[in-house]
């Protein structure tokens, strides 16, 4: 009954501080009626005593705990009209702290609301789990801050690993003392191959053995030797581009590397070798003592000798590692019997994915939830039977999300990229906005990706700095995804026939198009998602694709010349294109002004290409959002001035990061009327930026981060009176601001830290009465100390550590 009274009042004040913000927030108000429903329908519960107690079936320690999190849910509430317009990240991680908490009343009160709402339902011990989940990312974040590794370096090693430590010992010993120069781990794809290299990287044995000498490459199914070569010299030589005619010149060039290392032991790790690639290890042996590679992959090597097969976990260690999944909370499973774990666990036949992956989607399910799921596994339909079983069988992870939720779509999408490369987040969430209809600074974009990643059906990489810092930098975010769930998703998305799919993925290895493609010239397909993926070999020699309905279509290239497919330009609907280039160079794109009889496309997304003519892309009347991703741009803008056409008059968002060669921002993209967002981000050769920036009347966020050889801001940017948040950190060479900057009425948060150039301050920047935040290094915190006025007395100076300087002297030298 004390219990009882106390979830009543704790519940009646959530809902009073909900209205009280509803009315006072406008930044949240979506979330916040949602809330407010949640409440009302669960009002005659908590307000009937006797009807609670019938109806909530929790243990007391559960409820204890119920009550506390009400509690703070509230203040979480009450925090909203404090949480500034400016502050992106935690206007981020605030909605989503709202969100979880609507799913967690749902959850406390399924019992009564089963029937009436679709909302997932997610216990409180896995939004603890993933706020511990997202505190060890931002830490990692924090300890790598600046991001620049190399693209060979081994990678970090999972935060939990479990049952590998006498596979470790024994794989150690055969690479230290076996005469054979290649030893291969063997596995199924989800049984810790990969970790089990790292761990190795990481041993104190191996490294004392072979010092900085580890590389660590990935290889996909398209990777060749070509490839792997050059990355291997970029990352010991600082070599950026390396021509190779032949994949036998590229050997040579490889093997004198290392022959000039002298007695140096070396350690190459080729991670996720698939079959077809088998001849490349062998073209990357070398009689050179000390020199061992480390495979690890799927299939078995025969003509190689030293194999390593690696087994699934005990039963002990398979329990341990699904607990931790399942309930991550101190493992503590009151609610659910022991012999339904053990059954579970059984199931799983000490499957590292399957556990990880079955114990999440279990997570805060009720017992009933756990017995239906063991019901659908009957006998003769192991999981682990074969490959193909195992795909069917992880299904349930997904199938958990709902046959039509959004979230399981998005989880469908990410087969759209290729294997095993990093998915930024701002590309996903361009997708998804446009296919679902979210919104469009992306906060319930981002909840999917967070929904998805609780469940273990991604990892989500902040790329980027720590919490601190996060403001505004969503979109630095990336996606990594296991092969055998990109294959689940892959796998879901074909099960229907091919004219009937919602998303269609193809892949095209040299000029060998499906079948199906050719024999159905003239049938129209209904997908709304087109996602075509092309090799290194591909000769743009296209079909024609009869898709009226597509919406969003990604195509990743490898070719280093590529055509544009002709049938764009019958795609209508089309809203969103992303042209991706993997290959080693920017891909070189022919056919460009195709895009321009897409003239509903609102958001366009290049990344790794090379530019010429962009002309065409002015044509495209309802653009919202164009980003230029390490691309090549040479002249390409100098095309803009010769142009007659309107510029852009609905894009409200300008995204321009690694473009090394950029020098410069043509005044003509000033008349962009309605640009809201304009970001330019690690263009160290940008030195200048127009003289009209301040006719960007609408503009509320200016990025210029790491643009490292920027000397000035022009003056016209006092004309900016809705810029509210600038930032300037690590603009090595801006040496004074100008005096107009103290116009920036609206300016509420300044980065600065890392302008190791600035000297002084100007005086005008005490008019700055709107500026909260300053965020900056202890060194440039000096230059505030001076400023003294009685309107600026809420001004905050954040200075944050910063070690990255020596990381971009490296990228300026």
């Amino acid at each position: 009954m004390v219990l009882n009274n106390a979830l009543e009042t704790t519940m009646v004040e959530l809902s009073q501080a909900i209205i009280s913000q509803i009315k006072q927030s406008t930044r949240f108000r979506t979330i916040l009626i949602r809330l407010d429903k949640t409440i009302r329908k669960i009002e005659p519960v908590f307000r009937s005593s006797g009807r609670l107690s019938l109806l909530l079936n929790h243990p007391e320690t559960e409820t204890k705990m119920f009550v506390f999190y009400v509690e703070y849910g509230k203040q979480v509430v009450l925090k909203c009209s404090k949480i500034k317009c400016w502050n992106v990240y935690k206007k981020f991680v605030h909605a989503n702290r709202l969100i979880r908490l609507d799913n967690e009343l749902v959850r406390f009160f399924q019992v009564e609301l089963r029937d009436e709402m679709s909302t997932s339902m997610r216990s409180l011990i896995e939004i603890y789990a993933l706020n511990e989940k997202m505190d060890r990312v931002l830490s990692l974040v924090n300890k790598r801050a600046g991001g620049f590794t190399s693209v060979c370096s081994v990678p970090g090693l999972p935060d939990f690993v479990i049952g590998l430590d006498l596979h470790l010992q024994e794989v150690k010993r055969v690479l230290l003392k076996d005469d054979n120069q290649v030893v291969t781990v063997s596995a199924p794809g989800g049984c810790g191959k990969t970790t089990l290299a790292k761990m190795l990287c990481h041993d104190d044995e191996i490294k004392g053995t072979f010092g900085e000498n580890i590389f660590y490459v990935t290889v996909s199914r398209t990777t060749s030797l070509k490839t792997i070569v050059q990355k291997l010299l970029a990352h010991y030589l600082n070599v950026k581009h390396c021509e190779f005619q032949t994949d036998e010149e590229a050997k040579n060039q490889l093997e004198n590397m290392m022959r000039k290392m002298g007695s140096k032991n070396i350690l190459l790790v080729l991670d996720d070798v698939w079959s077809e690639s088998e001849s490349i290890i062998q073209d990357l042996k070398f009689p050179i003592p000390g020199y061992k590679i480390l495979v690890t992959s799927r299939f078995l090597f025969s003509r190689f000798g030293s194999t390593y097969e690696l087994g699934l976990l005990n039963d002990e260690d398979a329990r341990t590692l699904f607990c931790d999944s399942a309930f991550p909370y101190n493992g503590n499973h009151v609610n659910v019997p022991n012999d339904l774990v053990n059954k579970m666990v059984k199931c799983c036949k000490g499957f590292p994915l399957a556990l990880t992956v079955i114990g999440a989607s279990l997570c805060g399910q009720g017992v009933v939830k756990w017995r239906s799921t063991l019901k659908k596994w009957s006998e003769g339909q192991s999981i682990f039977d074969s490959n193909s079983r195992l795909l069917l069988s992880l299904r349930s992870s997904v199938d958990e999300l709902g046959d039509f939720s959004i979230a399981r779509n998005c989880f469908l999408d990410l087969g759209s990229f290729p294997e095993d490369e990093k998915i930024a987040a701002s590309a996903l969430m361009d997708i998804w906005i446009e296919l679902y209809n979210l919104d469009d600074e992306g906060m319930y974009t981002s909840e999917y990706l967070l929904e998805l990643s609780s469940r273990n059906l991604l990892n989500l990489v902040l790329a980027r700095k720590d919490a601190s810092e996060l403001e505004g930098y969503c979109s630095e975010h990336c996606v990594t995804q296991h092969d055998l769930l990109r294959e689940l998703a892959i796998h879901m998305s074909s099960q229907d026939p091919i004219d009937q799919r919602n998303r269609m993925l193809i892949e095209i290895n040299g000029n060998n198009v499906p079948a199906w493609w050719i024999q159905q010239l003239q049938q129209p397909i209904v997908a709304r998602l087109l996602s075509i993926t092309t090799d290194e070999a591909f000769s743009c020699n296209w079909y024609d694709l009869n898709a009226p309905n597509v919406q969003a279509l990604v195509l990743n290239v490898q070719s280093q010349i590529y055509t544009l497919p002709h049938f764009i330009k019958k795609m209508n609907f089309l809203k969103v294109l992303n042209i991706t280039g993997y290959g080693p160079y920017p891909s070189k794109l022919h056919e460009f002004a195709s895009i321009s009889s897409a003239v509903n496309l609102k958001r366009l997304r290049l990344e790794h290409v090379s530019l010429s003519l962009i002309h065409s892309i002015f044509a495209l009347k309802n653009l919202k959002k164009l980003s230029f991703i390490m691309c090549e741009i040479g002249d390409a803008f100098e095309s803009i001035s010769t142009t007659s056409l309107p510029m852009l008059p609905n894009l409200m968002e300008l995204e321009i990061d690694r473009c090394y060669d950029l020098k410069q921002i043509p005044e003509e993209l000033c008349s962009l009327v309605r640009l809201n967002k304009l970001s330019v981000t690690n263009c160290h050769e940008l030195n200048a930026l127009p003289k009209g920036l301040g006719s960007l009347s609408n503009l509320e966020i200016l990025r210029l981060h790491s643009c490292t050889r920027l000397v000035k801001l022009p003056k016209s940017i006092g004309y900016l009176k809705n810029l509210s948040f600038l930032d300037i950190s690590d603009c090595l060479s801006i040496s004074a601001l100008p005096d107009e900057i103290g116009e920036l009425n609206g300016l509420r948060v300044l980065k600065m830290s890392g302008c190791r150039g600035l000297e002084d301050l100007p005086d005008s920047v005490t008019n700055l009465v709107l500026l909260e935040d300053v965020i900056c290094d202890e060194e440039t915190s000096y230059l505030w100390n001076n400023v003294e006025s009685d309107d600026m007395c809420d001004l905050k100076i954040n200075i944050v550590e910063d070690d990255r300087f020596a990381s971009f002297m490296k990228i300026v030298g």
